[in-house]
């Protein structure tokens, strides 16, 4: 008899609740291993679901729109014979009646606030079985409400994460969702009235004082075209606005001559040209030692913003340019890998994120970040530092300038660097030293031996 085997959700970093986009796959489908079965989207990635193995689909447990975490059951596959050998999934129980005096466990899915009042109001209701026919009850009667207020903000684990991140009070936000949850986007556009709205006017609450935010009927003035933001931009303009607005950046301006570096890097191209070896995988390198010289770049203020986490590893964040917007995909323990390593890796995950394959994995657990438009450029600008991080460096277009040597001008390629810090964590002098560390560092590639 064939097997009936439960396809679920596999591991997904740190996101819950997230929401199912699409169906790739119907009840009857056969399916491959691998096989996608239907796409989740997180706040910057859309990811498939794979088949655990090959076999049937006979029934599938979500919808779209439906919100599923890591361990939910998504379908219910016949394997082939022996598709299912090898799989860790379990299978799915059989459709045996449980005995009446058997309570159904609660399924994890169901384990919403909603869910866990009527479960506490069922349990302090119930009358207790000591053994014996008779029933008793609480000797101090309880109920839900006194357990589970309504002013307990409902909303998933996921979504309070992100309030605390933002620092959002949730019990002053309105849930738009099913039987008025709490959803992302409700945060979000808590925090843009917040921004938008005076001080005066924000019931004591504190906050930014400025003024409403302009209504303005542009029609008026001659023809307009509305057109609707991406979804990358609109989840990533409330990170902006806080990490602008919470964070004291200041930026630190330095050039780097890297004529010397160039000729190397064209010099492994030229030996290695089935990898496109770009500057980037340089920077990345010397980051590290930068890091490595001066630790309060690589760490993170906590929760409470008084205690600095600092890192014993070396995750670096690459802004990526796609057509939706910029994205930030992490190249993980840089400090190991060489830079013909680091030019694979950085070509991969680029790829990635213009086909919007990104998971979420891919996306958190950066120490320091690095955006470089040097391939557009100009000659400075001031990036954003992507919080938790407390720096990042931003690289503009490098240019061939005369540079004295004591003796005479002569032309050297030099490279902008500016650098943003969190003022909070990092000092004007350790900032200066940083930059003049990297500039070392890149005009003498043997410095990254020492």
């Amino acid at each position: 008899m064939a097997q009936i085997t439960e396809a679920r959700v596999p591991d997904i970093g740190d996101f819950a609740d997230v929401p199912v986009i699409e169906l790739l796959v119907q009840v009857g489908d056969r399916v491959t291993k691998d096989q996608g079965l239907l796409t989740l989207e997180s706040d910057k990635a859309t990811m498939e679901v794979p088949a655990p193995f090959a076999g049937v689909v006979r029934e599938l447990r979500v919808k779209v729109d439906d919100r599923v975490s890591e361990g939910a059951v998504v379908a219910l596959i016949e394997a082939e014979l022996g598709a299912a050998a090898d799989s860790t999934a379990p299978p799915a129980a059989a459709s045996v009646p449980a005995p009446a005096s058997t309570p159904a466990p609660a399924s994890p899915a169901a384990s919403t606030p909603a869910s866990a009042e009527a479960s506490v109001a069922a349990r302090v209701e119930a009358p207790v079985d000591v053994g014996s026919n008779e029933r008793r009850s609480p000797p101090v009667e309880f109920s839900a409400a006194e357990l589970l207020p309504d002013k307990v903000p409902y909303a998933s684990p996921a979504v309070r994460l992100f309030a605390r991140e933002l620092g959002v009070d949730l019990t002053r936000v309105v849930g738009t969702g099913r039987k008025n949850r709490i959803l992302k986007e409700d945060v979000q556009a808590f925090v843009k009235r917040t921004l938008a709205t005076p001080i005066a006017a924000a019931s004591g609450a504190g906050g930014l004082n400025l003024i409403p935010w302009p209504k303005v009927d542009f029609a008026r003035f001659g023809e307009i075209e509305s057109q609707p933001l991406s979804r990358i931009k609109k989840l990533s303009g409330a990170n902006l606005a806080r990490n602008w607005a919470m964070i004291p950046h200041v930026t630190q301006q330095d050039l780097a001559d890297i004529t010397e570096m160039e000729a190397f890097r064209k010099q492994l191209g030229a030996e290695n040209k089935d990898v496109k070896i770009t500057p980037l995988v340089f920077l990345i390198k010397a980051v590290v030692a930068a890091l490595k010289a001066y630790p309060n770049f690589n760490a993170s203020l906590d929760d409470s913003g008084e205690n600095l986490v600092l890192k014993k590893y070396f995750h670096i964040g690459i802004a990526v340019d796609t057509p939706d917007g910029l994205v930030v995909p992490v190249i993980r323990d840089c400090d190991r890998k060489g830079v013909l390593d680091l030019a694979v890796e950085l070509a991969e995950i680029s790829r990635k994120a213009r086909e919007k394959k990104l998971g979420p994995s891919d996306m958190s657990g950066g120490c320091f970040s690095i955006s470089s438009l040097g391939g557009i450029g100009g000659t400075g600008f001031t990036p954003i530092i992507n919080a938790p991080e407390v720096a990042i460096l931003g690289v503009s277009r490098s240019s061939l300038q005369p540079v004295w040597n004591g003796r005479e001008f002569t032309p050297r390629l030099m490279l902008p660097l500016s650098l943003s810090y969190d003022h909070r964590v990092i000092d004007g002098a350790a900032g200066a030293r940083f930059t003049a560390f990297l500039a070392q560092v890149l005009g003498d590639l043997r410095r990254l031996l020492l």
